[in-house]
């Protein structure tokens, strides 16, 4: 396998012992992992998309990190904010909407 141009990491709360107890799940994080591969594949992004243990921000959950550009977003609750950042990483910006500081 290539390696991808975009790695995007998306909380699922997962914890040590395998548990997916915090706010990222609890908040629907992992329900948007298949619209936002779905959304991958039709737009042609050559990316890799991975769930992951907890990113240490509960309070911003859902969370969301692409890299390399090392963008980090918060609130990413909806098909809606998938859509957005997205968009902007295709334009080859930052979704400031939902942008962590």
């Amino acid at each position: 396998m290539d390696k991808p141009t975009h790695h995007i990491l998306v909380c699922a709360s997962f914890r040590v012992a395998g548990e997916a107890k915090g706010a990222c799940n609890k908040k629907g994080s992992t329900g948007l992992l298949p619209y936002l591969e779905e959304e991958i594949l039709n737009r042609g992004l050559d990316a890799l998309v991975c769930a992951t243990g907890c990113m240490k921000q509960c309070d911003d959950g859902p969370v969301m990190v692409i890299y390399p550009e090392g963008h980090w977003y918060g609130k990413v609750e909806s098909e809606a904010a998938v859509d957005a950042i997205l968009d902007a990483l295709e334009d080859g910006s930052t979704c400031e909407e939902y942008a962590l500081a």
